[in-house]
């Protein structure tokens, strides 16, 4: 790989929407650090883009491990000088339930991967982005990050303090080079939505790579826009590509 081609780090990268764009990233050039608790899984994901011809790197990390986050960024800055990409794609769902009978260790884990893991992710790779002659950031949310929903409150919590975060780094970049911005995918054919929603038809739903190509388009220099999220169904239903 030429020093020259876009790196991107991709959260989640073993399965689902993270792996589909991590595929989608080698595919259109980039070298994709991949990043993962599932060795296995990681493994299956550099199959795939070292058999559509592009590059990975394995990292596999657990996303509660801070030590590890904040030293990623270093290890990129000795490899590559910069990161021009970084899609925050991995989380978990916690128990859907009331709130007052979620159990704090599981509150503590929403709050632990699907925010503070970003906001950990941001201090770590922020000088890196903003080496890079277009630094794209984007990631994953929910609708019920501003919509509530009965018995989704921690998932949901969660995903609105992502939210906030996004914007605001979005607004403190809004002086650089560096563009922030969310994705929604919406229902998509997912293990994590199987597990909210056990006697749901799959079939009927979008899949991971359906998903992929917006990511992308996102992720590249093309795109202007910052402090922005996305609807994957309204972007899908407007036509755009």
């Amino acid at each position: 790989m030429s020093d020259g081609g876009r790196i991107a780090l991709v959260t989640g990268a073993s399965r689902g929407i993270g792996r589909a764009a991590a595929i989608a990233l080698g595919k259109a050039g980039y070298h994709v650090l991949c990043l993962a608790r599932t060795v296995g899984g990681l493994e299956e994901t550099d199959d795939v883009i070292q058999a559509a011809g592009g590059s990975a790197t394995l990292v596999p990390l657990d996303l509660k491990d801070v030590s590890a986050l904040d030293r990623l960024g270093a290890s990129i800055f000795e490899r590559w000088s910069r990161l021009d990409a970084f899609f925050g794609n991995a989380g978990v769902l916690g128990a859907l339930s009331p709130l007052g009978h979620i159990e704090p260790k599981l509150f503590d884990e929403l709050m632990a991967v699907n925010v503070t893991a970003n906001w950990r992710l941001i201090r770590s790779l922020d000088p890196l982005l903003r080496r890079s002659e277009a630094g794209r950031v984007l990631f994953a949310t929910s609708t019920v990050g501003h919509e509530p929903r009965s018995f989704w409150g921690g998932y949901a919590a969660s995903k609105a303090a992502l939210e906030m975060l996004a914007y605001t780094y979005a607004a403190e970049c809004s002086e650089s080079r560096v563009r922030v911005n969310l994705i929604n995918p919406g229902g998509t054919a997912t293990a994590m939505r199987r597990r909210a929603f056990p006697g749901e038809d799959q079939n009927e739903l979008p899949k991971p790579d359906d998903i992929a190509p917006l990511v992308v388009q996102m992720l590249s220099p093309e795109w202007t826009q910052s402090g922005t999220l996305v609807d994957f169904r309204k972007w899908q239903a407007a036509g755009k590509d």
